[in-house]
Formats: C-alpha cells, sequence, structure tokens
C-alpha cells in the first residue's frame, strides 16, 4: 500500500514517525518542524487513516507490510523508527521482524503487553458512528453531535482533525470507520516474538499516563534487552500534543548518547 506522507529535513539520519490509532500525520507536524534541522523527517499517515488508502485488512502484519513498503520505495537506509501508542507497536513489530532495516527505536508511551479498549477508544468510535453525513450541511452540525459522546475538549478536537470536506455539500471522516471498529481486537492485541532487537531503544512514558508501568520494563528487556526508559512530566498518554519541547529534547539527547 501507497502511503502518504509529510516530509520535514534533508541530509540528516532519516527518522519516520507513526502516529496512533485514529491519529494523522498532521498531528506530528509541530514534531516533524522541531526535529528537521538535524534530521529527515518521513511522518507517515498509517492505512484507514489521514489521506492513506482504505482495507478492510486492518492489523499488525499489514502495518509492518506498508511500513517495510514505504522504506523500500523511498530508499531509506538506517530510519529511526517513532511510533506513538499503536504506532509504537507497530513499530516494535517492524523492528522485531526487520532489525536489519532499524537503527534506533523510539517508542512513545505504549508497552508491549495486550490492553483493553478503554473508555476513550469507545467514545471516539461512537462519536465517528453517530454522525450521518447525509443528513450534516456544516462542521458545526458534526462538532455538536461529537461532542455528546466525547466530554474532554482535547478528545473532540482530536476526533474532528479526522473530518475533511468531499464537495461543497458534502462531508466524510477520513478515517476508515468501519474497518478499524472490526479490528479493533487486533489493535490491542499484545506482541509475542521469539525476536530480540539488539539496538538501542527508548520508551518514553507520560508521568500522567499507565500505558507503561514500572512491572512493563522486564517484558520490555525480555525483546529489546537495550531498552532505555524516560518519563516526560507533566504529560498524559498524548505526550507530543502536550509537552512537544521536551518530547523532541528527550528524543535528541538519546541520539546523542548513542
Amino acid at each position: 500500500m501507497k502511503l502518504f506522507y509529510r516530509h520535514f529535513g534533508e541530509g540528516g539520519q532519516p527518522v519516520i514517525i507513526l502516529h496512533g490509532l485514529f491519529g494523522i500525520s498532521d498531528n506530528w507536524v509541530t514534531i516533524g518542524r522541531r526535529m528537521e534541522e538535524k534530521y529527515e523527517v518521513f511522518i507517515l499517515d498509517q492505512r484507514n487513516h489521514g489521506q492513506s488508502p482504505h482495507s478492510d485488512t486492518f492489523n499488525y502484519y499489514a502495518l509492518v507490510d506498508d511500513l517495510y513498503e514505504f522504506i523500500e520505495d523511498h530508499g531509506i537506509v538506517n530510519p529511526v523508527i517513532m511510533g506513538h501508542s499503536m504506532g509504537g507497536k507497530v513499530a516494535m513489530n517492524f523492528a522485531l521482524e526487520h532489525s536489519s532495516k532499524v537503527d534506533k527505536l523510539v517508542v512513545v508511551d505504549m508497552s508491549i503487553r495486550e490492553y483493553k479498549a478503554r473508555k476513550q477508544h469507545i467514545e471516539i468510535i461512537e462519536a465517528l458512528l453517530s454522525v450521518d453525513f447525509m443528513k450534516i450541511k456544516s462542521r458545526a452540525e458534526v462538532e455538536r453531535i461529537v461532542s455528546e459522546k466525547v466530554e474532554s475538549p482535547r478528545i473532540k478536537q482530536f476526533v474532528m482533525k479526522n473530518l475533511y470536506r468531499i464537495n461543497s455539500n458534502t462531508f466524510g471522516w477520513r478515517i476508515n470507520v468501519k474497518a478499524i471498529y472490526d479490528s479493533l481486537e487486533y489493535v490491542f492485541e499484545g506482541i509475542n516474538s521469539p525476536y530480540t532487537f539488539d539496538k538501542p531503544s527508548l520508551f518514553i512514558k507520560g508521568e500522567l499516563s499507565d500505558y507503561i508501568l514500572v512491572e512493563d520494563y522486564e517484558l520490555i528487556k525480555n525483546n529489546f534487552p537495550k531498552a532505555q526508559f524516560q518519563t516526560i512530566k507533566g504529560a498524559s498518554h498524548w505526550v507530543h500534543a502536550e509537552k512537544p519541547d521536551e518530547l523532541c529534547d528527550t528524543f535528541i539527547r538519546f541520539m546523542e548518547k548513542q
């Protein structure tokens, strides 16, 4: 699958950034612009998200294959793979399956274990499904309907990023809601791999998030023996949105130490 991507910087080591579930490349533009002076940054829309193609197939096997194809198509050598949330699971799976294609790994607020769907995931799915675009004539109408399902202003803004105008009279979601809804069990599955990634790896935790727990460290090190762990103070799961400067500083310190 040919993925849509955004490109920042030239000449530095390539960094590929993978967004999380319901996200888009646009969520990471601030990070890309901060990093472009030192690195060549590629921010992808993963399948069924943003401006990339839709498919009924949505699991980590397919997402890893998409990333492999992207790296081959663009002739990218020794990239750093950086993934947030679901994108972190894609990055981990890719590094374990194709370690020779990866120089370093950075995972933002995601562990290797299985998760259960959370209240906010259900809220987002319900909000997306509740909009009948045959009856919608304005963005404000969509925002009102989404507000009935999603309490958090931050999550509502996150959901609304997926809205686009198809033509002068019609709106739609860029995200493939049905395929993702049908595949949620695969999104939250854990990684059970016999392989290890024996290169530098950084796992970044939001202080206020419970996606990475202290008891996860040993599990992670089983597959990523050189894993390092950093916590960004005051950040929830949405580290890149809440603490972009701190995230970039943490990434650059990790790179310089290597």
